[in-house]
């Protein structure tokens, strides 16, 4: 097989192109012919800070294409066979701890590659290619497939670059529906227009929110548009509008029933999305923000009677009914995938999606065939 060509985070921002050789063939492993992988926002913070902390590494974990290899153990594993279209998770659980038998193995320890003291563990987008066979992230030709790696089929008629939303929309699904709960009639506030607020906005028009409201920044412009476009009912620009005023007098007073935290950047939004929810109602915090919160009143969440859960990702349920949704066509997603690069490209598809790159962007993909 000819060289497998990719592109290396070498050191802390800065990447380069080189050639791998492919896995040898393997009974219970696969390999897989990438189609398209999604740049995401948390490529953002490892592309900046992982090179220099575990290695030189592929990044890229969003990955879409058809199986090219597979072992005969591996397919009966896996329930696949070569030339199956298949969306990849970033995860590759142990199978056998606590978090793995209760089909919670995004928790599993040995998917947690920002825990150091366990320098084992292996997960696609974050793994150094000195950990063989190296092909261990998305932003390459081909990615190699352990016997652990955890797959959903993805119908055919679906665009390559709609098919690469499937984990982020599945955070969405995650965060606003099956951790958040949102119910028919309630009314969400979603602070950050990124790819998940999007996301969390169609997850929340799909669970049947009666007002959804979406807040951002003025240079969000365009993603309000598209907010308004997936089921938003309102867009606030809180660099022009009172955050606190605007949400009391959509909501009558009452404020949110579910306020769900997607923006990047500092603490603020949390506080903020603690003092927005209603009293006994929920707030999601799925934006990290790598800082502690200063002088924080946590009073204010018993006085409130609040629930508040931090996420973690998405789960095997909430991806495949991302799938469906994308597979439906009743949203126009085609306006989320905004741009495609190139291998030798990876290091502006970053700084795109850190905000350094091109303008108005949203989703972000690499095509490992330009």
């Amino acid at each position: 097989m000819s060289r497998i060509r990719a592109a290396v985070a070498v050191e802390n921002r800065r990447t380069e192109v080189r050639e791998f050789a492919a896995p040898p063939d393997s009974a219970d492993s696969g390999l897989l012919n990438i189609e398209l992988t999604g740049v995401c926002g948390s490529d953002w913070p490892y592309y900046n800070n992982y090179p220099s902390v575990r290695g030189a590494m592929i990044l890229g974990h969003e990955s879409v294409g058809h199986i090219e290899r597979a072992g005969t153990t591996a397919k009966a594993r896996w329930g696949l066979r070569e030339g199956d279209r298949v969306a990849l998770e970033e995860y590759l659980p142990c199978g056998h701890c606590r978090y793995c038998r209760s089909s919670d193995f995004r928790l599993c320890d040995a998917t947690d590659t920002l825990n150091l003291s366990r320098p084992d563990t292996v997960r696609y987008g974050s793994t150094p290619v000195s950990v063989a066979p190296a092909l261990w992230g998305g932003f390459a030709q081909k990615q190699y497939l352990p016997p652990n790696a955890v797959f959903h089929r993805v119908p055919a008629g679906v665009p390559s670059d709609q098919a690469a939303l499937a984990l982020p929309l599945g955070n969405g699904v995650e965060w606003a529906y099956l951790q958040g709960g949102v119910r028919i009639g309630e009314s969400v506030l979603i602070q950050g227009p990124g790819q998940q607020g999007l996301a969390c906005v169609l997850a929340a028009r799909e669970a049947g929110a009666a007002c959804i409201m979406v807040s951002g920044l003025t240079r969000d412009a365009k993603r309000f548009e598209l907010a308004r476009a997936l089921g938003a009912h309102h867009v606030i620009d809180i660099e022009q509008q009172d955050l606190l005023e605007s949400v009391a007098d959509i909501t009558g007073g009452e404020m949110a029933d579910l306020v769900i935290d997607c923006a990047s950047g500092g603490t603020e939004t949390v506080v903020s999305a603690i003092r927005l929810a209603r009293k006994s109602g929920r707030v999601i915090l799925g934006g990290q923000k790598r800082k502690r919160i200063p002088d924080f009143e946590s009073d204010l969440l018993i006085r409130k009677f609040l629930t508040v859960k931090g996420m973690r990702g998405h789960s095997y349920e909430s991806v495949e009914l991302a799938l469906q949704i994308i597979a439906s066509g009743r949203y126009p997603l085609e306006r989320m995938c905004t741009h495609v690069f190139g291998l030798d490209q990876v290091d502006e598809a970053l700084r795109t999606v850190g905000g350094e790159g091109q303008p108005d962007a949203i989703h972000c993909c690499v095509d490992p065939h330009l």
